[in-house]
């Protein structure tokens, strides 16, 4: 019995030893990890001083100083190039106090079941709740406040000096390659600047907006997005929207591997009940990951976002008066630009909004509000009626937005979702409106830092799709324009069922009674090329088309008939178009300028017995010169065969 006692007695002290070691070693581990984390954020993001990152109140949290320019982001969440597949491990971390939610099936459609995962933060005990003077690891150092004097506050520019050192050049450099705009000067600006309030008196005036306001639940989809851009775009929420009208800020990661987008986003957020981050487990695209994102919201209404944007002051309330007088209405704010080289905050008055429209490319692209919608409204600063959206930014009742289908959940990657929840809005009973007194800024970046897959052309894809259930007999406009190849788009069937469930409108319909001003190709009275009759009579219009040869002087070439840069369109109205491009004359070079549909510049009086071409502001006739190398602009003769021209396909029928 001795022995088994002092054998028991031995027994006891080995485990409490173990114990004792096994407390020392994690001891050390944790302050080792807290040393590291704290290294790694004073080595890699410190700001200008190289100092270790700081902790505010939460309410206090303002950003400058330079960071490591390793961010990669992507617009519009294209597809990065030459990554068919992804590894769908991801390392969600631990949520935040919000909760971080990796999303496990990859079914997003609402019509498929699917499976969640849910990781609840461990929320740090009140012993160690942090004040203004503990560290956040692995959060880059905040400044005190933004001063009027901080670079970027009230949306001034951030001038970068023109004699830079080899490694601020660098540094700048390497910013612009990764994310395609300027993230050295974006990293100087505080994460709370102040921004100019561009509303205008109407929109302050009391009572303009209800007092009982549907909630929202803010849904931001990013990946890889710039550390400071972010958290400016989270914090211009939470900072200028009243407290009760913001449910919960959605951030949902489609499938980040930089560093500062797992562990270190989700240690930020933690002082932030209001937002959650959801994570996919491999690339969705936009598309989808806005689907997934609405899957998690719980408030009536959906604002959608993009992850480089600065909301305004008031810009909120706006919307939502619009969606609580009617829940039909889809409504976006003013989007206002944000410098991709310098940050600087440029806004406008509601004189200058302009609403969406498309060309028969089936691409985006905003004019001037209409003169029969204007005739309305007494104040420019009201709500205006826009035939289509952007679609970056916009709010919608949720329970609308389940009605009308979501997305077409066909639809890959990016591309054709903005024209085609914009054409069921209207055509289904609702009604889509841009809001003049709500502001919020976004960065356009002249080019995508990422590539399409090779050999995948989603937007032609989703382009079709869209064609097939909305644009009726009208499609063949964008078919013709793709060579009538539809390539495989998928089964259409259910988003057609759908449509014809919701007794939705014709297309027809949309085009007389939304979008008039539409010019419409089977209605020109001419199509097909401009020949000129003098030199030879073999010497045509020609110009290649695209934005980018805008403004540029039209050129001549011998006649193909093969279309192309020799395809125009002479329509009833006296525009000799190519799509949303038309022949321009100011004074000096005949160009193609952006139709605008007021006549002046663009007006051209063509009569087919003397095949004069007559412009209507400088009352000139169109020729060439005798190299036929240039359009010049001359006094109408109809003796002058070099003045002469003939409109193939001419049909005085449709005048």
């Amino acid at each position: 019995m001795g022995l088994i006692g002092r054998r028991r007695s031995s027994f006891l002290k080995i485990i409490a030893l173990l114990g004792v070691v096994w407390f020392m070693v994690v001891f050390v581990l944790y302050s080792d990890d807290g040393s590291s984390s704290s290294s790694r954020s004073a080595g890699g993001v410190a700001g200008p001083s190289g100092g270790g990152s700081a902790f505010e109140a939460p309410r206090r949290l303002p950003l400058q100083g330079i960071r490591d320019r390793f961010n990669q982001f992507i617009i519009n969440a294209r597809e990065d190039a030459n990554k068919d597949d992804l590894s769908p491990d991801v390392d969600g971390g631990e949520g935040g106090a919000g909760g971080v939610v990796d999303y496990v099936n990859n079914n997003i459609d609402g019509d498929v079941p699917f499976v969640e995962k849910e990781t609840k933060r461990k929320v740090p005990p009140k012993s160690k709740k942090r004040n203004e003077n503990q560290d956040l690891t692995g959060v880059i150092a905040p400044p005190n406040e933004d001063s009027p004097d901080a670079p970027g506050a009230m949306g001034k520019p951030v001038v970068l000096p023109k004699d830079m050192s080899p490694e601020m050049k660098k540094a700048v450099d390497d910013g612009w390659a990764k994310n395609a705009f300027n993230q050295y000067a974006a990293d100087m600006i505080s994460i709370r600047r102040s921004l100019p309030d561009p509303r205008d008196p109407w929109c302050k005036e009391p009572n303009r907006y209800q007092k009982d306001l549907p909630a929202t639940s803010v849904i931001i989809c990013f990946h890889n997005e710039a550390w400071s851009v972010l958290l400016r775009t989270v914090h211009s929420v939470l900072d200028r929207s009243p407290e009760h009208l913001v449910k919960e800020v959605i951030l949902v990661d489609d499938f980040s591997d930089m560093p500062h987008t797992q562990k270190q986003l989700e240690d930020y957020f933690e002082a932030y009940p209001r937002v959650k981050i959801v994570r996919a487990p491999k690339r969705e695209g936009l598309i989808r990951a806005r689907l997934l994102g609405a899957r998690y919201a719980t408030a009536p209404v959906l604002t959608y976002l993009d992850s480089h944007c600065e909301c305004t002051t008031g810009w909120l309330e706006p919307l939502l008066d619009r969606i609580a007088k009617n829940s039909t209405t889809v409504v976006c704010p003013v989007i206002d630009v944000i410098d991709d080289n310098t940050m600087e905050y440029h806004y406008r008055d509601s004189g200058g909004v302009n609403v969406g429209g498309f060309d028969w490319n089936l691409q985006f692209n905003w004019h001037a509000v209409p003169e029969k919608e204007k005739r309305r409204h007494k104040s420019t600063a009201e709500p205006v009626w826009s035939p289509t959206m952007a679609g970056g930014l916009f709010s919608i009742d949720k329970e609308f937005f389940e009605r009308l289908g979501t997305y077409d959940s066909g639809f890959d990657i990016w591309g054709g979702e903005n024209l085609e929840l914009s054409f069921k809005t209207w055509m289904c009973g609702g009604t889509l409106e841009i809001v003049p007194c709500s502001h919020v800024g976004h960065i356009f970046r002249k080019r995508s830092p990422y590539k399409w897959r090779t050999g995948v052309n989603v937007i032609k894809r989703n382009s079709v799709r869209l064609a097939e259930v909305w644009l009726d007999e009208y499609a063949k406009y964008y078919y013709q324009r793709i060579g009538n190849d539809k390539g495989d788009y998928g089964d259409v069937s259910s988003r057609k069922q759908l449509r014809e469930e919701l007794g939705c409108k014709s297309f027809r319909w949309y085009l007389d009674n939304i979008f008039p001003e539409l010019f419409i190709p089977g209605e020109a009275v001419a199509s097909g090329e401009v020949r000129n009759m003098g030199y030879g009579n073999r010497t045509c219009l020609d110009a290649p088309g695209g934005k980018k040869n805008l403004r540029k002087p039209v050129g001549l070439y011998p006649c193909h008939n093969q279309g192309g840069n020799q395809y125009w369109m002479l329509s009833k109205t006296g525009e000799i178009r190519r799509d949303e491009a038309c022949l321009d004359y100011a004074g000096q070079d005949v160009i193609l300028y952006p139709c605008h549909g007021s006549k002046g510049n663009q007006y051209w009086n063509y009569s087919p017995s003397s095949r004069l071409l007559r412009h209507g502001s400088s009352d000139k006739c169109l020729a060439i010169n005798e190299s036929k190398q240039k359009l010049v602009m001359a006094d109408c003769d109809a003796s002058v065969e070099a003045q002469k021209w003939l409109f193939q396909n001419y049909d005085p029928s449709k005048l």
